[in-house]
C-alpha cells in the first residue's frame, strides 16, 4: 500500500475513534501512519488538520472553556516543552524519535487499559507533580504534536467538569499545535505539505461524521478497551521495527 494512502486510512480511522471517545486523533493516527512513514514527514501533515479540527472546536464550544487552567497551569509550562521538543527533533533523529514514541504510546495504552479494568481514577497530583508533568507533556508536544496522555495524567488534580476539561484541553491544542504550524512554516517543511494537508481534509471530516453516527451505537468502555489495546500493539511493533 503506498505509504501516504495507509496515512489517508490511519487519519479516518483516528478521528472516527476520537469523536467516539473524545481522545487520541493525532495519537492514533501517528502511531499507524509511523508503521509505513517517518514521524518528521507526517507532523507537518498531521498537525495543520490538528489546528482546523481543534480551531472549529475550541470555538464551539467556546463557553467552556476554563481559562484559569488553560493561562495559569497548562500554556506556560507546555508551551516552554513544546519549543523544546520542537528543537530536539532533529537533534534525536528519525529512529530515536520512533523508538521514545513507541514507548510513550506503550505506555500510556498500558496504563489507560490497566485502570479502566480495575475501574481506578486517576489519582490527584501535587503543585509540583502536576509542573513536572505538565512541563513533559508539552516536551512530547513538540516532539510529536502528542502531550495528550501526559498532560491528562498531569492534572489529574484540576477540577473540571467534562464539559469544561474537553473544551479546554481543545484550546490548549489549537493554541500549541498552531505555534508548531509557525514553526514548521519557518522551517520550510509545512509549504511541501499543504497539498497532502488539503486532500486528506475531506477524510478527517468524514471519519468525525462516521465517529459521530457511530458514537451511540457502540459500547463505548469496550470500543475504548479495544482502541487502547490497538495502540499497545503498534506501539509493541514501532518499537521492534525500529530495533530490527
Amino acid at each position: 500500500m503506498d505509504p501516504w494512502v495507509w496515512l489517508g486510512l490511519s487519519i479516518f480511522i483516528a478521528y472516527g475513534v476520537a469523536a467516539i471517545t473524545g481522545f487520541g486523533s493525532v495519537v492514533i493516527a501517528l502511531s499507524m501512519g509511523a508503521l509505513l512513514l517517518p514521524i518528521d514527514s507526517m507532523l507537518p501533515v498531521l498537525v495543520p488538520l490538528n489546528v482546523c479540527m481543534n480551531g472549529y472546536l475550541a470555538i464551539k464550544y467556546r463557553q467552556h472553556i476554563h481559562w484559569p487552567t488553560v493561562i495559569y497551569i497548562i500554556l506556560p509550562l507546555m508551551a516552554a516543552g513544546t519549543f523544546l521538543g520542537y528543537f530536539l527533533q532533529p537533534w534525536l533523529g528519525a529512529q530515536t524519535l520512533q523508538l521514545l514514541f513507541g514507548l510513550l504510546v506503550i505506555w500510556s495504552a498500558a496504563k489507560e487499559l490497566w485502570r479502566d479494568m480495575r475501574g481506578n481514577k486517576l489519582a490527584k497530583h501535587g503543585v509540583w507533580w502536576t509542573r513536572i508533568w505538565t512541563g513533559l507533556a508539552g516536551i512530547t508536544h513538540g516532539l510529536f504534536a502528542s502531550g495528550g496522555p501526559l498532560l491528562v495524567y498531569a492534572i489529574a488534580g484540576v477540577q473540571l467538569q467534562k464539559a469544561q476539561f474537553r473544551a479546554t484541553l481543545t484550546t490548549v491544542w489549537f493554541s500549541l499545535n498552531s505555534f508548531l504550524a509557525i514553526a514548521y512554516a519557518f522551517d520550510g517543511s509545512l509549504l511541501p505539505s499543504l497539498d497532502r494537508v488539503i486532500i486528506l481534509l475531506p477524510v478527517l471530516i468524514a471519519g468525525v461524521v462516521t465517529g459521530e453516527y457511530l458514537h451511540h451505537r457502540v459500547n463505548e468502555k469496550r470500543f475504548r478497551r479495544l482502541v487502547y489495546s490497538m495502540l499497545l500493539l503498534t506501539g509493541v511493533l514501532l518499537i521492534i521495527s525500529t530495533l530490527l
